[in-house]
């Protein structure tokens, strides 16, 4: 949270009533974890298994691998989009695609894309 402060969205974050800060209670795990992943995703995957998340929100291949080995289920960024654009939450998603590719550095390759836009027949 302390990263954060000052970034954009960062006030919204915190005065969001629905948004908690939780510790991971088995740090030893998350230890065991950090061989192959970073902090975030360790501590995420840690977090998910002890809250029996219904979903961990995961891009990183590594960490989605280790999430699945674990048994639990993920989503991506671009499954949140997918999901939002066809219960309607948003009229369009290419241009946050568009957007993620060239102003964030997000990696989505060509076929990815246009599949994405294709499902939700944009």
């Amino acid at each position: 949270m302390e990263k954060g402060r000052g970034k954009p969205g960062a006030l919204e974050i915190e005065k969001a009533a629905w948004i908690k800060v939780e510790a991971v209670s088995n740090p030893e795990f998350v230890r065991a974890l950090r061989q192959d992943l970073d902090a975030g995703e360790s501590e995420a995957i840690a977090l998910a298994m002890q809250l029996q998340a219904d979903f961990l929100l995961m891009d990183e291949r590594l960490g989605r691998a280790t999430a699945q080995y674990f048994g639990q289920k993920y989503i991506g960024l671009l499954g949140i989009l997918t999901i939002a654009k066809e219960r309607e939450l948003l009229a369009e998603i290419r241009p946050l695609l568009d957007k993620l590719r060239t102003e964030v550095g997000f990696y989505l390759s060509d076929a990815l894309y246009q599949r994405i836009l294709n499902d939700v027949k944009e």
